[in-house]
């Protein structure tokens, strides 16, 4: 009964930088493993970002040195902070979240429960 609930997406320039966050508001202190993917149409989901209850996080090689993830794990929010963004970052972005303590693969799809309803981020040239 996780509900995710996200914001920032917008369009932006590219080269310029976009903060987005996520929250678990049902039930709060019940998620774990929360994490970051894009989505363009007609393709799979990607993992972009993702991050423990350790605070360790994992990042796609595409957004490394330009994304940061982090998270307020006493609330359950998760942000993702997108820096130099390029048109190839354009993708609806969705926030990811389990409620178990540990996922194998932590940019795999399939390691999670719960879904945010996505938000779009457009980067024009």
């Amino acid at each position: 009964q996780v509900e995710l609930v996200e914001s920032g997406g917008d369009s932006v320039q590219a080269g310029g930088s976009l903060r987005l966050s996520c929250s678990a508001t049902t039930p709060p202190g019940h998620v774990h493993c929360m994490a970051w993917f894009h989505q363009t149409p007609g393709n799979e989901r990607e993992g972009v970002a993702a991050i423990d209850d350790n605070g360790r996080t994992t990042y796609a090689d595409s957004v490394k040195g330009r994304f940061t993830s982090s998270k307020d794990d006493a609330k359950n929010v998760l942000y993702l902070q997108m820096n130099n963004l390029t048109p190839d970052d354009s993708a609806m972005y969705y926030c990811a979240a389990e409620r178990g303590t540990y996922v194998a693969d932590p940019l795999d799809s399939s390691e999670y429960t719960y879904w945010g309803q996505g938000t779009q981020v457009a980067v024009s040239s």
